[in-house]
């Protein structure tokens, strides 16, 4: 059975997420000074509504440049794992897009070094990592997954939607399922740009999500999803979820 939460872009949000008796929030952890400031009503709002957090991690600083990743958004993550321990986390996602139709060969494969050394932090604060497909294909990924053994994937079937045919959900779930450790559901009406990108609730857009949580399920998948829609399209997306597994 999948273990169904909410995402929670704030404060506000965690509140929402509660008050729906979620058993966790996804929440974001962008800034290290911004996640101190708030520390203690994260950890307020924790006991109020008895819930887990999981962490999303910010976007890359230069997506094309790993000298500007290996000196600016390295360091950041490595603070933000220690505090995510601080709030009792235990797995997170981050994007590191891998993708050499975009990203150079080179870049491609200075970012394996860098999730090598960013998964053995997250480790040692008792963090899964999970990397989030965007663009990628999963040959995209196979390479960082024979080079880092610890570092898991965030299936995101909404971006799985984006520049592509076909969900490339299905060809992740045949080939890389080992290594998903959580989930990300959310539906689009396909596209190629990030305005694309759109969050809807599922059902409402054209992600074959039946299928892919049929697949999920035939394949074993019993660990975290999280309603990557408004609060307020939680409920509709819970069900549809459930629906499928019926």
């Amino acid at each position: 059975m999948f273990i169904i939460g909410g995402r929670a872009h704030s404060i506000e949000e965690i509140h929402e997420v509660g008050k729906l008796g979620y058993p966790f929030a996804e929440i974001s952890l962008y800034a290290p000074e911004d996640v101190e400031r708030d520390l203690d009503e994260l950890l307020r709002l924790k006991t109020i509504y008895g819930i887990a957090y999981l962490a999303h991690y910010p976007n890359e600083d230069n997506t094309f440049d790993a000298k500007i990743l290996e000196e600016r958004f390295v360091p950041r993550m490595k603070r933000l794992f220690d505090l995510s321990g601080a709030l009792g986390i235990t797995k997170g996602t981050f994007h590191f897009w891998m993708d050499e139709r975009y990203v150079s060969h080179e870049t491609a494969s200075r970012k394996i070094e860098l999730a090598s050394e960013m998964a053995a932090s997250a480790r040692n604060a008792g963090i899964v990592l999970c990397i989030e497909n965007l663009s990628e294909r999963y040959y995209h990924f196979a390479p960082m997954f024979d080079k880092v053994p610890d570092l898991r994937m965030t299936l995101d079937m909404g971006h799985a939607q984006l520049l592509s045919r076909e969900n490339t959900s299905f060809s992740f779930i045949e080939n890389c399922f080992s290594r998903i450790a959580h989930v990300h559901v959310h539906d689009n009406r396909g596209g190629k740009s990030p305005k694309d990108d759109i969050h809807l609730p599922l059902g409402d857009g054209i992600v074959e999500y039946r299928r892919i949580l049929t697949l999920l399920t035939e394949k074993g998948y019993e660990s975290t999803m999280t309603m990557e829609v408004k609060p307020a399209d939680m409920a509709k997306t819970k069900n549809a979820i459930l629906s499928s597994l019926r």
